[in-house]
Formats: C-alpha cells, sequence, structure tokens
C-alpha cells in the first residue's frame, strides 16, 4: 500500500466520512467491478485504479485502521504496531472475479494476519459477512415432480447428487446445506438452494393440492350417464357418471391427486362435451329424431330472465 502521500479514502470509494460498513463495502463492490482487471485488460490506468480502491476498502473496512486513519491522516501507518500489506495486484492467482471478491472480504474481515498484518487481539476487529450461499434453477417434467426423481449437478467442480421428493410444486426451494461457494483461504463454504420449475402438462393441472383435468365426454355419456374409463396418475380407473350432469360440474376422486404430506390430495375431471368433427348417417338420423322427440326448449327461461 501507498503511504508517499495522502489519499482521502472516503473520496476514492465515493462515500460520505460517516459512512456505515454497509455503504463502503457496496461502494468497493461496485468500484471493484468496474475497474477488475479482467474487465480491462491491458488497461494500466483501470488496474491503478482497481488497486487504489482496494487500498482504500482495505483501511475504511476495519475498524482499528479507520479509526488510525482518520485520526493520523498520511501517517496512519506509521501510528500503529503493523505496517500496511497492501494489495499485491497478482489477479492471475485466482480463477475469476468472485474468488477474488470472496477471498478479498474474508481476509480484510478475518481475525488472522491478512491486509496490514493485524491478528485477531486488536479490540473491535470484526468479521466480514460474506454470502457463500449460491443458487441453481432446476427444470422437472410433471412425471418427475409428481412421483419424485434423482439428479446430479456438478457443483464447483463437485458431482452433486440431489434426491427430489414426490409431490414438489412449482417455485419449490430445496437446501443443499455446504455446497454452496468456497471461500478460498477460510474453507467456509455456504449453502445450495435450488428452485424448482415445474414443465406444463397437457391434461393435468395442479391447483393447490388439488389436481384438475378435463374430461371429454360423448352426448350419450352426458344425457345417459353410466360408468366410464378415466385416465389417472396412477393408471385407468372406472368413475360412474350421473344422468344428465351438468357441463361444468367436476367429479373428484378423493385420494388420486397430487402427492402431500400423509397422503395425496383429490383429483377434480371436470366434464366437457366432445362432438365428433364428422356425425355418420345413423347419428345425424338419430340427433334429427331427438330434435322432432324434444319436450323442452332449453332457452325458454334463459330468454325470459335476460329481459331488461
Amino acid at each position: 500500500m501507498s503511504t508517499s502521500g495522502y489519499r482521502d479514502y472516503f473520496k476514492v470509494l465515493g462515500v460520505e466520512r460517516g459512512a456505515d460498513t454497509d455503504s463502503i463495502k457496496k461502494a468497493f463492490r461496485k468500484l471493484a467491478r468496474q475497474y477488475h482487471p479482467d474487465v480491462n485488460p491491458g488497461d494500466k490506468g483501470a488496474e491503478a485504479k482497481f488497486k487504489e480502491v482496494s487500498e482504500a476498502y482495505e483501511v475504511l473496512s476495519d475498524p482499528e485502521k479507520r479509526q488510525r486513519y482518520e485520526q493520523f491522516g498520511q501517517y496512519w501507518s506509521q501510528a500503529g504496531a503493523g505496517g500496511a500489506g497492501g494489495f499485491d495486484g497478482d489477479f492471475g492467482r485466482y480463477g475469476n472475479f468472485d474468488d477474488f471478491i470472496n477471498e478479498l472480504l474474508g481476509r480484510m474481515g478475518g481475525g488472522s494476519a491478512g491486509f496490514g498484518g493485524f491478528g485477531s487481539g486488536f479490540p473491535g476487529a470484526r468479521q466480514a459477512v460474506v454470502n457463500l450461499d449460491a443458487e441453481a434453477t432446476i427444470s422437472l417434467s410433471f412425471g418427475d415432480a409428481f412421483r419424485g426423481c434423482e439428479r446430479t449437478l456438478a457443483v464447483n467442480d463437485e458431482r452433486v447428487q440431489v434426491r427430489i421428493p414426490a409431490g414438489v410444486k412449482n417455485g419449490s426451494r430445496l437446501r443443499l446445506k455446504a455446497k454452496g461457494n468456497l471461500q478460498p483461504g477460510t474453507g467456509r463454504r455456504g449453502d445450495l438452494y435450488l428452485n424448482l420449475q415445474l414443465q406444463e402438462h397437457a391434461v393435468w393441472k395442479l391447483d393447490g393440492d388439488q389436481l384438475r383435468a378435463e374430461l371429454p365426454l360423448s352426448l350419450d355419456e352426458v344425457a345417459l350417464g353410466g360408468e366410464v374409463r378415466v385416465a389417472t396418475p396412477d393408471g385407468e380407473a372406472a368413475v360412474q357418471v350421473p344422468a344428465g350432469l351438468a357441463l361444468g360440474r367436476s367429479l373428484r376422486l378423493k385420494g388420486k391427486g397430487w402427492p402431500i404430506k400423509g397422503g395425496r390430495g383429490d383429483l377434480l375431471l371436470t366434464p366437457v362435451l366432445k362432438l365428433p368433427e364428422q356425425l355418420n348417417p345413423q347419428e345425424l338420423l338419430l340427433l334429427e329424431q331427438l330434435r322432432t322427440a324434444r319436450s323442452i326448449d332449453p332457452r325458454s327461461s334463459w330468454m325470459e330472465a335476460a329481459r331488461l
């Protein structure tokens, strides 16, 4: 670190003199990303600026150094027991920018000797809080979410096997402890959070703990009722359709829906009338006979109620 002249570290970071630790850290992160050599390859000016903001953060993030800096100005480093070690400018040993930032924040806030050479014995020294948690998104088919499945993920050059339980829903999160980002030099590791996204299904729709689907029925099945074969997530099942079933009124199959804690939700089938695209001659004849024999006008009460 340079001690040849006075630098206003608050001005270097663009913060007020009374700025708190969080404001200083936020300002440093922004400037470090802007001037990092990986972002500005071959730009000596950016590299010099990067070292300058790193130097400013080193001092202002450490309570002891900041106190001496505010008290003694450019002679702050001589006023302490240890000299300022400074940033050595060796960027090549970091795999990426986040590795550098995590190590830098850890070294500046940790108890062992780091920047400035101060140990844990100095009063007021604080551990910088570094968020090492990581997130990833996993896309699941409807069937995998219904039955549960296993996935193998590559996390920080490590293969991690994940068991996804049956019945997860869209937007669910799974936490894998100590599988997040690793802080170099400290061994600290965050958690990995998996955000689950369910792909849409052509038939089944999830509604809370219930599973819904439309049930196509023919005209005679709607009018006469009877036993019909239907699909469920587990296979086929027999359902009794009542005669004259009103369209839009759902049939409930208890315990045949989405997996929930301690069992299964319900399956709701909503009847919809399914007519053939083209009627055969016999069907046309029967419908003509039905029209002739029909005893009611289905719109009479509706027409009456619609009058203003």
